[in-house]
């Protein structure tokens, strides 16, 4: 039976980074950090209690020495570092690393490969890909690719997700508005990093998916108007036009069609990408489900509505 203890987070200083780092160290892991050599991303940053390892992430034998009598490696790396995960991977192969996690975190890439949004996500598809030709070669490491959903807590400070605009008071549907999505705080990411790790047999060279929850753009906007009492004025858009601007830009260079991909990926009619509880690794890894009302509530008093 694996045992994991120690554990590597490679990256770690951006969105998602800190939430796992708490979690893994709430959870009794010891970690170590392991950032970029000429990173200037300095906020937030690891706490005081966790050693940091600042190396080149082209250097195989930098990555090696860092991932010294570590079990785990929990790649947070941005989109500029994901094709560096292959050397992270060779590093922590040789350094006889148990089990490494990529960083996937977001929509399940393993079922988007040839579409637009995967295009985007070619990198990160090409790494799965990688840890699992490295498998079949006989590699004693195991690997566990991890899909979260949306980043709820994350996206709702920031753009109200692309649905509620609290500013304005009013609210954006694509097609129905009835497609449910799947969505996870950033703290449930961190749980479920951990739960991962605390069951490493069952979750072995597996592409999991967990969540908070799954909801629709109308629950979403549902909710809003019960907890603030206010009626938010709803403008209807088509996936297909979002579709179509999205493939303009990425045509003319321009990633930030991925924001429109991914609004489409999740609230087209027809979409499926909501899961049942059936359909997430939830009870694989002992992670319980989140409260949506709750969570809803939560943003509302941050954002001063409530």
């Amino acid at each position: 039976m694996v045992s994991i203890k120690t554990v590597a987070v490679l990256g770690g200083t951006g969105n998602l980074g800190p939430a796992i780092v708490h979690e893994l160290l709430s959870a009794g892991f010891s970690v170590t950090g392991v950032t970029r050599e000429a990173s200037t991303n300095s906020t937030p940053k690891f706490p005081d209690t966790v050693p940091v390892k600042s190396v080149d992430y082209a250097s195989f034998d930098a990555l090696k020495a860092a991932f010294e009598n570590q079990d785990a490696v929990v790649s947070v790396v941005g989109a500029p570092g994901v094709p560096a995960q292959k050397t992270a991977i060779d590093a922590a192969i040789a350094a006889g690393v148990k089990r490494f996690i990529p960083s996937e975190f977001g929509i399940n890439t393993r079922q988007v490969r040839g579409t637009s949004i995967g295009k985007i996500l070619a990198g990160k598809i090409a790494i799965v890909d990688y840890l699992e030709e490295k498998v079949k070669e006989g590699a004693a490491l195991t690997w566990t690719g991890l899909s979260t959903g949306l980043f709820f807590d994350w996206g709702l400070d920031r753009t109200g997700l692309g649905v509620v605009n609290l500013k304005d008071k009013t609210a954006t549907i694509i097609d129905s508005g009835n497609e449910k999505w799947q969505a996870s705080t950033l703290a449930q990411v961190g749980k479920a990093v951990v739960g991962i790790l605390n069951h490493p047999d069952e979750t072995a060279n597996k592409y999991l998916s967990t969540a908070s929850f799954s909801l629709s753009q109308n629950e979403l906007v549902a909710l809003v108007e019960e907890l603030t009492g206010s009626k938010l004025p709803v403008t209807h858009v088509k996936s297909a036009d979002l579709q179509k601007e999205g493939e303009e830009k990425l045509a003319a260079g321009d990633f930030r069609a991925f924001v429109d991909f991914l609004r489409v990926h999740n609230g087209a009619d027809g979409a499926g990408n909501g899961l049942t509880e059936e359909q997430t690794a939830n009870a694989l890894i002992g992670l319980p489900y989140e409260g949506l009302k709750a969570a809803v509530e939560s943003w509302l008093k941050r954002a001063g509505a409530l």
